[in-house]
């Protein structure tokens, strides 16, 4: 208490926002497969770079072996050859992936461009750990409507074609020995077909029927390293999405994971960068564990000797384990952790020993004033269950607050506990942040998901809003000083949002959203064309039905973009394949001349998410002024 007797304002420091969104000193670390050295990405040139070091030496003694100056590195991969590190680029966030390999010998030397594509085509997936010696297996089109995979000789840079697509919606999954082992296809009604397909002659048995709208993304298909079977993500005769064995001779299904009321973790089927749905042995390539939805997410283990392992590891911090690599023997592991008040930690562990120390750690955010966060679960208007989370700023009642409403982008993916830069960052400005799982996102069932088809605009925004409703409710939330913001599809529930129901938010923030649903599917990549059935035309409509195409504009902010008087920060990257920079432009326009509050940021150097810290930095600086200015939080002067 202060002399006056009031309450002493118990807010902790604002946090610099460079420092919060910088580049982490340490991220996405894996062991080498003799368990001698350590990859990790750190800063160099501005940028996130790839560095190596021995198991028990610092940064001070790693070297620097990628040497980008223009984008941050996310992706790359040990390679069997200890000579070899290989890595995915594109050009200012184009999407248009390239891959490098890096001499570990020589690490000054230019990486070399393995792939050498031609515009629009990109590399969409890479193994590094196959049978064949000196080798990896990439998954990428140079015919652009064709997804194929390929054999690359790493030293030599010799390209082999392993299968090459006849239909540009089937997939291919093949084995660490590159056999077309398995071929899925889509029926006329979008179900997915499952079939052994024989290496040899092409022959396909199929094995297996699966739902198509009920997997948007895809399905999760992983064979078996044995050549008996495949690893399934189904729901079969569940509400529930479970792991599943695909016998390859009978097509019999058997339970290999499952977690009553929880679906397994597909997260990592929209981007590699996201947690893993199954953890592998470095050797052989089975599977040791699988990750579930929760209101943290669980991890099941498969194989007995993992099971020790991550039980030893689980002694070590009160986190979630987020990614696992060992050497090839399974002794010795990196392993990195995740934590809501603090960014993810990364851990060395012997099995042999029961040595363990931490390597890494975020020492620049004091966890004591960062805000924890919390799962939530309320009812939907039509009784859906929603879960949540929700987290409310440190030293301050909890009671009418100014809320933001951060919504997850996809739709086919999830908000999960973790840390994450933009709640903390919010959170720390005054603000409630709740992060509503609206029907449609994944990890909560077949019902959940299955239950937008044909609710963009409705239901899925009237989820948001009962969750919004729910906060006041619950009283921490003022309905005066209600925000929304979202990136990708989140971008358009925030336009959807003051648009549709323009007197419940007093700010939004458009961050690379759709504002026009069929030019966002006309621009779209061709490729990805052949790949909507089960997605964007199952859930939103077919662009080529006149009555569907209809339907679309009148779920379209743009069609409705006059009843927009809510004020508004957008956010595009130049360079988005995804949703193009039209989409924001459309509405920006319109705004300015009615006289709209509206701040525009267009990002010359990035695509669908800005990468590179500075801009990271001038967006939540944006943010920061347009909800202090319209939602009363904090800013720093």
């Amino acid at each position: 208490m202060s002399v006056t007797g009031r309450p002493t304002d118990q807010r902790p420091a604002l946090i610099d926002v460079e420092a919060l969104f910088a580049d982490p000193e340490f991220s996405s670390p894996s062991i080498s497969p003799d368990g001698t050295r350590i990859a990790y990405l750190a800063p160099a040139h501005g940028r996130r770079n790839v560095w190596v070091r021995g198991v028990d030496q610092e940064h001070t003694d790693a070297v620097l072996v990628t040497h980008d100056e223009r984008r941050g590195i996310s992706s790359y991969f040990w390679s069997d050859d200890p000579r070899w590190l290989l890595y995915l680029q594109d050009d200012d966030g184009n999407e248009d992936w390239h891959l490098y390999r890096v001499d570990l010998d020589r690490p000054d030397e230019p990486a070399v461009d393995l792939t050498p594509l031609e515009p629009g085509s990109r590399v969409f997936a890479v193994d590094s750990e196959t049978t064949v010696p000196g080798t990896a297996i990439i998954w990428m089109n140079p015919r652009p409507l064709f997804v194929d995979v390929f054999r690359i000789d790493l030293g030599t840079g010799e390209i082999t074609p392993l299968v090459e697509r006849t239909d540009p919606a089937d997939m291919f999954f093949v084995d660490r020995t590159g056999s077309a082992a398995w071929h899925v296809a889509r029926a006329d009604d979008g179900s997915y077909e499952i079939s052994a397909a024989d290496p040899d002659t092409g022959e396909r048995r199929v094995l297996h029927r699966a739902g198509g709208p009920e997997h948007p993304v895809g399905l999760f298909l992983y064979p078996l390293p044995d050549g008996t079977g495949a690893l399934l993500g189904d729901y079969h005769d569940s509400d529930d999405l479970r792991l599943l064995r695909l016998d390859r001779e009978t097509g019999e299904l058997t339970v290999v994971a499952a977690v009553d009321g929880h679906s397994l973790d597909t997260l990592s089927s929209v981007a590699d960068t996201l947690p893993p749905t199954v953890f592998a042995d470095r050797r052989t390539g089975g599977v040791i564990a699988a990750r579930f939805t929760g209101d943290r997410p669980l991890i099941v283990p498969i194989d007995p000797h993992f099971a020790e392992v991550q039980a030893a590891l689980e002694k070590l911090t009160d986190g979630v384990l987020g990614t696992v690599s060992s050497d090839l023997d399974g002794q010795r592991w990196i392993v990195t952790f995740i934590h809501d008040r603090q960014p993810v930690t990364t851990w060395f562990y012997d099995h042999s020993t029961g040595d363990a120390r931490q390597v890494s750690g975020d020492r620049t955010l004091d966890p004591a004033g960062l805000a924890p966060t919390t799962a939530v679960s309320f009812p939907a208007r039509d009784g859906l269950p929603l879960h949540g989370f929700l987290t409310l700023p440190v030293g301050v009642e909890p009671s009418a607050l100014p809320l933001v409403l951060l919504v997850h982008g996809g739709p086919w993916m999830h908000d999960t506990w973790g840390f994450n830069r933009t709640v903390q960052f919010l959170a720390n400005r005054g603000y409630a942040v709740l992060q509503v799982n609206f029907r449609g996102s994944t990890g909560y069932g077949r019902r959940h998901i299955t239950a937008a088809i044909g609710e963009f605009a409705r239901a899925m925004h009237d989820d948001l809003i009962d969750g919004a409703d729910w906060a006041v409710a619950q009283g921490w939330a003022d309905p005066a000083r209600l925000g929304i913001a979202g990136g990708s599809y989140g971008g358009y529930a925030a336009l959807v949002g003051v648009t549709v129901t323009p007197e419940k938010f007093a700010a939004a923030v458009d961050y690379v959203g759709i504002s026009d649903l069929a030019n966002f599917l006309a621009t779209l990549p061709p490729f990805v064309r052949a790949n909507m059935t089960n997605n964007w035309i199952a859930y939103v409509g077919d662009p080529d039905d006149p009555e569907q195409l209809a339907e679309m504009g009148r779920r379209s902010p743009i069609t409705m973009v006059d009843r927009i008087r809510t004020p508004l920060l957008v956010a595009q990257g130049a360079n988005d394949v995804r949703v193009v920079q039209a989409e924001s432009d459309n509405i920006v326009a319109p705004l300015r001349e009615r006289g709209v509050p509206v701040e525009y940021i267009v990002a010359d150097d990035e695509g669908h998410g800005f990468e590179n810290p500075e801009n990271q930095v001038l967006l939540h600086r944006a943010i920061e002024r347009h909800l202090a200015e319209h939602l009363g939080g904090r800013r720093a002067e």
